[in-house]
C-alpha cells in the first residue's frame, strides 16, 4: 500500500507513535509518505525527521499545518490532494487534531480513496466551552462524514472522544501503542538505585506536588529516608524547586535532567507516575515493559496498561493514598516485583509495536476492499 501519514508537530507520544508505525509498515513492504508542519521546528526536531526518512520511501515533507485554524487549513489540504495524487497515496492517516482534518480534507479534495484518523487526544485538549474548543468540536462533527475509521489507541480515548464529540459512525476500533522488542529487556537496578524515580514533563499536571509533599514522612525499613530522582524538565521546575527545599528534602531529591526513560528505570527501585490526567502513557508501558515496580494513579488508559493488576492503582490528587503506596513498597518490595511480572506477562502480547502494526495494516487493507466494492457498484 501507498500510505500518507499526516501529524504536525514532531515532538512526545504522538510522534513516537507514528515514528513506530511508519517504520514497521515500511517493514513490511509498505511505502510511505510522512508530512509534518513546515514551521516551529528546531533542530531535535529536523533530527527526528531525518532518523525516520530512511523508512519513509516516498519522502518527508514540510507543509504549513498550523495549530490554531487559519488560511493554511484551506491551502494545504488543497496542496497535499495534489501531493497525494502525484504519489499514488491509498490511505491518508492523520494524528492529532491537526493532522486529522488534513486527511479527511484531502479525500473530500478527491486526493485519496480512504482517510482515518487517530485523534491522540485531537480537539479534546481544547476547553469545551472556549470559542476554539466549540469551533474544532464543530468541524469534527462535520468531517465524521469524510471519515473511514478513526483509530482509539485506548478504549478511555474511545469513550472521551464519544462523551465530546459523537459517536462514530465508521470503524472505531480500539488499536493500543506498542513497544519494540527492545523495550522488553528487563532493566535491573543500579546498586547506588534510589527508592522511587519520576520521569516526565515537570509540570502539575503530573501530580508531582503531591509526590513531593509524601516524601518527607517516607522511610525505608532500615530507617534511613526514602529518597527520589526526578527526570525531565517543564514549565514548572523552579516551583517545584522552591517545594523541595520548603520540605526540607534537597537532599533526598535528585534532579536528573532530561534523561532516556530506560536509562533512568536503573536509577530507581519503584516508578511514580503520580499524574493528574493521561491518555495512554508511554512512560507507565514502558515502565512495565521493562519489568520494574510502578505505582501510578488511575487515569485515563493507565488501567488498561494494568490489566489484572488495575486493584493497585491509586486515585489522583490523594497524598494519602500515594503516601500509603509508596511505603508499601517500601516495606514489601518483593510484592511489587511479582506484581511487575504479572503485569509484564499482561502486556507482552497485548502492546507491542508488532501487534499494534498488524492490526493497522488489516484495517487499511479492511477500508480499502469496502471502498473498492462501493466504487464498482
Amino acid at each position: 500500500m501507498r500510505i500518507l501519514m499526516i501529524l504536525r508537530a514532531p515532538v512526545g507520544g504522538l510522534f513516537r507513535h507514528v515514528g513506530d508505525l511508519t517504520e514497521a509498515l515500511a517493514s513490511r513492504g509498505h511505502q510511505i509518505a510522512v508530512v509534518a508542519d513546515r514551521d516551529g521546528g528546531d533542530a531535535q526536531t529536523e533530527e527526528r525527521l531525518a532518523r525516520l526518512a530512511p523508512s519513509a520511501a516516498l519522502g518527508v515533507f514540510r507543509l504549513p499545518l498550523p495549530r490554531l485554524l487559519g488560511v493554511a487549513d484551506v491551502t494545504t489540504p488543497l496542496r497535499l490532494a495534489g501531493l497525494a495524487r502525484r504519489l499514488g497515496i491509498e490511505v491518508a492517516h492523520g494524528h492529532g487534531a491537526k493532522g486529522g482534518f488534513a486527511a479527511r480534507l484531502v479525500r473530500l479534495a478527491g486526493g485519496v480513496p480512504v482517510a482515518l484518523y487517530t485523534p491522540h487526544g485531537g480537539v479534546l485538549h481544547y476547553p469545551p466551552r472556549s470559542a476554539t474548543g466549540r469551533i474544532f468540536r464543530g468541524i469534527e462533527r462535520a468531517l465524521l462524514r469524510q471519515t473511514d475509521a478513526i483509530v482509539f489507541e485506548s478504549a478511555f480515548a474511545r469513550a472521551a472522544f464519544i462523551a465530546g464529540i459523537a459517536e462514530p459512525n465508521c470503524s472505531a476500533p480500539i488499536i493500543h501503542n506498542g513497544l519494540k522488542a527492545s523495550e522488553f529487556v528487563p532493566v535491573d537496578p543500579r546498586p547506588d538505585a534510589h527508592d522511587f524515580v519520576f520521569i516526565g514533563e515537570l509540570r502539575e499536571l503530573k501530580g508531582i506536588r503531591y509526590l513531593l509533599e509524601a516524601l518527607p514522612k517516607l522511610r525505608r525499613p532500615d530507617g534511613n529516608p526514602a529518597r527520589l530522582v526526578m527526570a525531565g524538565d517543564g514549565p514548572d521546575k523552579a516551583a517545584f524547586i522552591e517545594l523541595i527545599a520548603k520540605l526540607g528534602l534537597t537532599d533526598r531529591v535528585e534532579l536528573a535532567g532530561v534523561r532516556p526513560a530506560r536509562e533512568m528505570f536503573s536509577r530507581g527501585r519503584c516508578v511514580v507516575v503520580p499524574s493528574l490526567a493521561e491518555s495512554l502513557p508511554y512512560v507507565v508501558l514502558e515502565a512495565a515493559a521493562a519489568g520494574r515496580p510502578v505505582i501510578a494513579t488511575k487515569v485515563g488508559g493507565v488501567p488498561e496498561i494494568f490489566g489484572p493488576t488495575s486493584q493497585s492503582l491509586i486515585p489522583q490528587r490523594n497524598g494519602s493514598a500515594l503516601a500509603a503506596a509508596m511505603s508499601g513498597f517500601l516495606a514489601d518490595p518483593a510484592a511489587a516485583a511479582r506484581e511487575a511480572e504479572i503485569r509484564l506477562d499482561y502486556i507482552a502480547p497485548r502492546f507491542s509495536v508488532e501487534h499494534m502494526t498488524g492490526a493497522v495494516e488489516a484495517l487499511y487493507g479492511q477500508l480499502l476492499e469496502r471502498r473498492r466494492e462501493r466504487t464498482d457498484r
